[in-house]
């Protein structure tokens, strides 16, 4: 009791106790997750010159942005053509607020214009651009915004198209940005002589070389504090994003070599000819062998479920699969042959028919479109009657007088691409067109007129010409896919599992040895990358996993990928900032060691003129003629811009001290000095000097305002996915 009574007197003490016990909990997670001090950070996905990039702006222009790229576009891509994107306009923007740069109305109606100028839906009867239809177009979009309206086919609303006159604008001004930054580069006439100097200012000179491969590299030391100090002189050079380094045994679900001699025992069924009970109908049912079967779509199609559809259309050897194509082109009609592999497929093809069929043809038509055939427009009102009748009206006009053909091709025609050239199609060759259009213009005979329905509409065809006859067979072909079966399937799981759970225990290569699996190291990989090398692209989730904070170095995972497993571990965690000496080392070795031998070779030479360094390094005395500064090449030596750097500022006749080059050490004497010719103007070549410095800016100046801005990417925090 007496304890109780004193805890009761000092209640408030023990509560405030409590109460600064759990505001130090809560404080201490805040500071292990600085992130969860400021609600900006969870808002921002990145911040550029000072402006924040949000999260819920960024993730809607990356869902447009999809849109624009197709369902083939991966995420990551999609992602990272928006980053670029901001960057580059954030970046802009910041020497536009610089320089007060805006895009004016007038300017803006004439880029909208030019963007839009062969936009149909803007166009008039004329085919020229109509002002008013385009701010119609965007009145209707404000009118039914949040609905979307259609651009081109594809959905648009009101908020896309400001987006879009915005990006407009942007493009407007950076056109701007650019002109200023090269009307500020001129060319002068000093810079012009100097160019001409650097291109005709010729010397000959003489030299030895004593090359750093006269010193073999495992007689060179370099220690790690050497390579240290190296990345510390170039720290810009070695500045490295945070990156992982993994390895991976993958496990792919491919047939087995009993699942292959399964397929090809059912294609062999179908060749012979079996008996099989239905089960819808619990009966026996007879199924025909291949070579006695009359309707091959039915039984190709349907009684074999082929894995590719029956094709009706003649072919010529060179469309066989080349492995068979001799022996199939020999068959007989009726003939099967087969089982055999092609690809990923097992076939079983049967000779149905043999023909002398031209190699190519020449037609003219006209096509008479109706009401939901693919080449329909809009205005297209007519049924498919309305049409059939139509292009038999046309058809006995053409019978009866055969010249009217180029004129009711222009009065009726629907097929753009034909119509100037009379309606025709010069030579082309076999299975150019559609089925049906190629059945007629090749099974036919030259002369022959009718009508044929297409998924385009009728076409009235003349056969104009046929040429080079040729034999060509019709094929039935019963197709299966190599695939593994459930039960290969379930042994690859079970292997993947169990390599998965032992790799934890034991060593990883030890264990893949053991078991004869190839191990894929992979290094380098970067927060926002996707492609895993040997797997493909679309792998975010192993990514994100070496990057999670959980992930230690060592730990092992399986990861589901197409067609199988892969078992992975994490090997190496490499932070942001400067290279390690380990990782640098294969960059950092030649050059070191490149330095070393220099020290070397010069310490080693006493002499001090050509032919005695010559004679003390084993080696001859070389010339070079006509060397210039435009392009620092020596004949038998290769580039060598400090060697000719150093010969340009000797006097004819003098010699130079050891010179350190790419390829080794040398000593040059210049033999002779060739100045260029004086001219009276050099105009020219200042123009010349104007025009490179005019396309620096295209290439470089973006990447010089990039690298001098304050970028903060939050993109690997914010949007891993």
């Amino acid at each position: 009791m007496a304890v109780l009574n004193k805890i009761r007197q000092r209640s408030l003490f023990l509560i405030l106790i409590i109460a600064l016990a759990l505001f130090s909990f809560v404080l201490a997670d805040l500071f292990r997750n600085s992130d969860a001090l400021s609600a900006r950070s969870q808002d921002t996905i990145a911040t550029i010159n000072g402006k924040d990039v949000k999260r819920d702006d960024f993730l809607q222009k990356v869902e447009n942005m999809q849109r624009q790229m197709g369902p083939n576009a991966t995420n990551t891509q999609v992602m990272n053509r928006v980053w670029d994107q901001e960057v580059r306009q954030a970046v802009y923007a910041n020497e536009y607020e610089k320089l007060g740069l805006t895009v004016e109305k007038d300017q803006m109606r004439d880029l909208i214009k030019q963007y839009l100028s062969s936009t149909p839906e803007f166009l008039n009867e004329a085919g020229v651009f109509d002002e008013n239809k385009l701010n119609e177009f965007i009145a209707n979009l404000k009118e039914i915004d949040p609905q979307p309206g259609f651009l081109n086919g594809q959905p648009l609303r009101y908020s896309d198209w400001l987006n879009y006159e915005k990006s407009i604008a942007n493009s407007g001004l950076q056109t701007n940005y650019n002109n200023l930054i090269k009307a500020g580069l001129v060319g002068t006439l000093t810079e012009g002589e100097l160019a001409h100097k650097l291109e005709g200012d010729k010397v000959d000179l003489k030299y030895v070389q004593v090359p750093y491969s006269s010193i073999a590299d495992s007689t060179i030391t370099v220690s790690k504090s050497d390579i240290s100090n190296y990345i510390n002189s170039h720290k810009k050079e070695f500045e490295v994003e945070a990156s992982r380094d993994l390895k991976y045994v993958e496990f792919k679900e491919v047939a087995s070599v009993k699942d292959e001699n399964d397929i090809k025992a059912i294609l062999s069924k179908y060749k012979k000819g079996f008996t099989e009970r239905n089960e819808r109908t619990n009966k026996n049912e007879t199924i025909l062998p291949f070579s006695q079967v009359k309707d091959h779509e039915n039984y190709v199609n349907v009684v074999a479920g082929s894995d590719t559809n029956f094709d009706k259309r003649f072919v010529f050897k060179s469309s066989l699969p080349k492995s068979v194509a001799d022996t199939l082109y020999k068959l007989d009609a009726g003939a099967v042959y087969g089982p055999y592999r092609d690809g990923d497929l097992f076939k079983l093809t049967k000779i149905v028919e043999v023909k002398q069929i031209p190699d190519s043809a020449k037609v003219r038509h006209i096509l008479i479109p109706f009401k939901g055939a693919r080449s329909a427009t809009p205005e297209i009102t007519q049924t498919e009657n309305e049409a059939k009748t139509t292009a038999d009206s046309l058809l006995k006009v053409i019978k009866a007088d055969k010249s009217k053909f180029p004129e009711l091709v222009k009065a009726f025609s629907s097929d753009k691409g034909s119509v100037e050239k009379e309606g025709r199609y010069d030579w082309h060759p076999y299975n150019t067109m559609v089925p049906e259009f190629n059945e007629f213009e090749f099974e036919g005979k030259v002369g022959d007129l009718g009508i044929v329905k297409t998924i385009f509409g009728f076409h009235i065809i003349e056969i104009e010409g046929q040429k080079d006859k040729k034999k060509a067979v019709k094929v039935a072909t019963i197709s299966r896919k190599i695939e593994p079966s459930e039960e290969t399937i379930n042994k690859i799981f079970r292997d993947a599992s169990n390599f998965e759970i032992s790799a934890k225990d034991k060593d990883f290569e030890t264990l893949a040895k053991e078991s004869n699996y190839n191990i894929r190291p992979v290094n380098g990989i970067k927060a926002l990358d996707e492609t895993i090398p040997g797997i493909g692209n679309q792998q975010r989730p192993i990514v994100r996993w070496t990057f999670e904070e959980d992930a230690k170095v060592g730990d092992v995972k399986r990861f589901t990928i197409p067609n199988g497993y892969a078992i992975v571990q994490l090997v190496k965690k490499h932070k942001k900032g400067l290279m390690t000496p380990e990782d640098a080392s294969a960059t950092v070795l030649p050059k070191l060691r490149k330095e070393f031998k220099a020290k070397q070779i010069k310490e080693r030479i006493k002499a001090s003129n050509l032919q005695d360094v010559a004679t003390a390094e084993k080696t001859t005395v070389r010339t070079a003629s006509a060397v210039n500064m435009k392009n620092p090449t020596i004949s038998g030596a290769g580039r060598e811009p400090l060697v000719v750097g150093t010969a340009f500022a000797l006097k004819e006749g003098e010699t130079s001290k050891l010179i350190a080059g790419e390829k080794g050490v040398y000593i040059v004497e210049v033999t002779k000095i060739t100045p260029a010719v004086a001219l009276d103007n050099y105009q020219s070549f200042a123009n010349q000097v104007e025009r490179q410095k005019a396309g620096t800016v295209t290439t470089k100046l973006y990447n010089a305002l990039k690298e001098a801005s304050d970028i903060e990417d939050n993109r690997a925090k914010l949007l891993i996915q």
